[in-house]
């Protein structure tokens, strides 16, 4: 009954996002965040402490102002979520701004599977829908299931309207490994705590666990490492990055390769962190382990 009743003011919110309309729904959402990081401060007290734990150099008033603009942050990327149903293929394509997309085409024509990365940043959902519009091709997206299946069903309906196909985490891997193989594009979002028995890695001055899946999977089917993050800029548009994580210079031992990639895939998506510090997802322990 309570995943009945999420799963109603769930699509209640969707609505009225999409009566508003993207311009108005976005202006709803700085209410949003000012009500959720002052009245209902949920989460509010792992934001703080990560972002202490990150940038130890700021006061403690720089830090409060840094987490009430992550919460912003996140209630906009909410409101763009719930508005999707609302936007055609015309408006996906076009709301994400892209310099280096034919980089990632001219990796693809190589013939090889393409593996790309991204993070809980800025506004992941509008990355993955807009770059297979931009360049016309299928993305085998990966993604975490929901508690509540009614709310998940929603979410990959939205995922899978511009011909992007979702692959269940947990069980996928094989399925993963065989869109690699057959020269597919999968997309992944690994930037969360990794396991407490996976490797430990420095992650802003601190050791931390990290998921070392896409490595693994870029070892073992030869598929470069594409990392893909939407930067919100201040009109509220996207703009679209993309690096490509060198797989040069790896240690002989398979472990170390592993290793040693990982640690470059989590270098790079600190800079851009650093740079952009209240667009990351900050609400989960990301020091636990």
């Amino acid at each position: 009954m309570k995943n009945f009743f999420e799963y109603i003011l769930f699509l209640s919110f969707s609505f009225f996002c999409r009566i508003f309309g993207l311009r108005l729904s976005r202006k709803f959402a700085s209410v949003i965040g000012f009500i959720f990081f002052y009245f209902i401060p949920i989460r509010r007290k792992v934001v703080i402490d990560n972002l202490q734990n990150a940038f130890p150099e700021l006061t403690e008033n720089e830090i409060k102002k840094l987490a009430y603009n992550n919460f912003k942050n996140f209630a906009l990327t909410l409101v763009e979520i719930l508005i999707l149903p609302g936007l055609d293929d015309k408006d996906l394509k076009n709301i994400v701004s892209f310099d280096e997309i034919e980089k990632l085409k001219q990796l693809y024509d190589l013939g090889n599977g393409v593996i790309l990365l991204s993070a809980h940043f800025g506004n992941w959902e509008y990355g993955a829908l807009s770059i297979a519009l931009n360049i016309e091709k299928k993305i085998f997206v990966v993604a975490k299931a929901q508690r509540n299946t009614q709310v998940n069903n929603w979410i990959d309906k939205q995922r899978e309207k511009c011909g992007n196909e979702v692959i269940p985490l947990g069980i996928s891997i094989r399925n993963v490994y065989s869109a690699l193989k057959e020269k597919k594009i999968v997309a992944l979002v690994a930037d969360q705590r990794g396991p407490a028995e996976s490797i430990k890695l420095e992650f802003f001055g601190r050791k931390t666990s990290v998921y070392t899946g896409p490595a693994v999977l870029s070892l073992k089917t030869n598929s470069p490492i594409i990392y893909g993050l939407t930067i919100r800029q201040k009109d509220l548009s996207y703009k679209a990055v993309f690096k490509e994580i060198s797989r040069e210079n790896l240690p002989d031992n398979n472990d170390e390769k592993v290793k040693v990639l990982s640690e470059r895939i989590l270098i790079y998506l600190e800079n851009v962190i650093r740079e952009y510090p209240e667009q990351w997802f900050w609400m989960h322990k990301r020091w636990k382990h």
